[in-house]
């Protein structure tokens, strides 16, 4: 390989908008569009509510004939009855009121609800003590959602808020971005799949590949996996443009020899135009990742050490998904705030990954950094979360406030 050179985590991020493109879409039922990015705006087809509605459970009124009532003169009103809930509201008559519950239906010529606790109803009068003003207690037509009103644009990621909200308006299909497909190869003469009972001497079982592709079905993905690649250069390239057919995006990892990665890095070139877009990233652990875009699709290579792999691939194969899932803008990521327990170094320029531990102090949470190479799979075990100490510090002090990114 010619000499690394690296490029600025921003600036990888930059690369992955500009080069890559959104998914198309497809119509799916509502039920199953859980995490899938809009591919088109929603508008409200209807008024919500569809009529005016009681905020509290009370007595619906004219608030004209309310007014001036106080706790030594109430207003007296005539009893009318219930209205039941899902049921359609009667009409109201100057003097009336009508018993209603959260949620129910007014009568159109109510404008206010007292609520019961202010009144006190005897056989068929009811003693109001307080004077209700128009619209108090009440929720109008359309004053949550007005029919033709935006609700969501393209590229909004869909929760179970969304999805409630959709199906309140009677909406069962949307169109979405499909999922990407995400194909995986493990490379290196070393490595030998997980299931191996026995090791022969010097090889390793590949723990890259079940953890990684747990890691893409997290972020809602499809995935296939190609199994281990040989450090033999006309069969990595053979198998790796059969597979670039049948997904969105590939993922290698590297085994432990410099000729793995130069397969990996020639191979990019040969798949298609434009070829490698990155050569390496500033950052540690995962400094030798790899980019490239090979006839529009994302091939990432990632480093073979564990613990690179998974870092990388969650922030940088992450920020890849999202942008081929169809999502715009910026998602936020779950993170927590703890206090920094150890000093941790830095050189300035990198931008680095520190595993850490959080553990419960007198002031709240505590990050106890984990140190280690990045080849020892239980200090990655052993983490909670991810510190990220930005390339324009030299390292952070204990007792600071940081903010770790949580493993999910």
């Amino acid at each position: 390989m010619k000499l690394m050179q690296v490029t600025d985590p921003e600036n990888v991020f930059a690369i992955i908008n500009e080069n890559f493109a959104f998914l198309e879409s497809e119509k799916i039922a509502l039920e199953r569009s859980g995490s899938r990015c809009l591919a088109e705006a929603i508008y409200s087809p209807e008024n919500v509510p569809d009529f005016n509605r009681s905020t509290v459970d009370g007595y619906a009124v004219t608030a004209r004939d309310t007014f001036g009532a106080g706790e030594g003169m109430p207003a007296m009103l005539e009893y009318a009855g219930e209205i039941l809930m899902g049921q359609a509201a009667p009409s109201i008559n100057s003097g009336e009121c009508w018993l209603v519950h959260t949620g129910g239906m007014l009568p159109a010529e109510a404008d206010a609800v007292i609520m019961i606790e202010d009144t006190e109803l005897t056989g068929t009068m009811l003693q109001s003590f307080r004077q209700v003003a128009p619209g108090d207690n009440v929720i109008h037509r359309g004053e949550d959602l007005k029919m033709g009103d935006p609700l969501l644009f393209p590229g909004h990621r869909l929760r179970a808020p969304e999805i409630g909200m959709l199906a309140s308006l009677g909406i069962t299909e949307l169109n979405v971005h499909r999922k990407p497909v995400v194909g995986f190869f493990s490379s290196g003469d070393e490595l030998v799949d997980y299931s191996k009972e026995t090791l022969e001497t010097g090889k390793i079982r590949d723990s890259n590949a079940p953890a990684l592709l747990y890691l893409s079905e997290q972020k809602e993905t499809l995935v296939k996996y190609g199994g281990i690649l040989p450090d033999h250069y006309e069969t990595f390239l053979e198998k790796s443009r059969s597979m670039l057919e049948e997904v969105d995006m590939l993922v290698f990892t590297g085994g432990s020899s410099v000729g793995s990665r130069d397969y990996t890095a020639r191979t990019m070139q040969e798949l298609g135009e434009p070829g490698l877009l990155v050569e390496g990233i500033s950052v540690q652990p995962g400094k030798p990742t790899l980019l490239a875009s090979c006839k529009g699709k994302p091939v990432l290579g990632l480093p073979g050490h564990p613990v690179s792999a998974l870092n990388i691939f969650d922030i940088f194969g992450g920020a890849i998904i999202k942008r081929l899932s169809g999502l715009a803008g910026k998602e936020f990521i779950p993170t927590v705030k703890a206090v920094l327990a150890r000093n941790i170094s830095s050189r300035s320029g990198r931008t680095d990954y520190v595993r850490i531990k959080l553990e419960d102090a007198d002031h709240g949470l505590s990050a106890v950094p984990i140190f280690g190479r990045s080849g020892m799979l239980r200090t990655l075990a052993e983490a909670d979360g991810l510190l990220t100490v930005p390339a324009s510090k030299e390292g952070l002090s204990a007792g600071e406030q940081v903010e770790i990114r949580i493993w999910e």
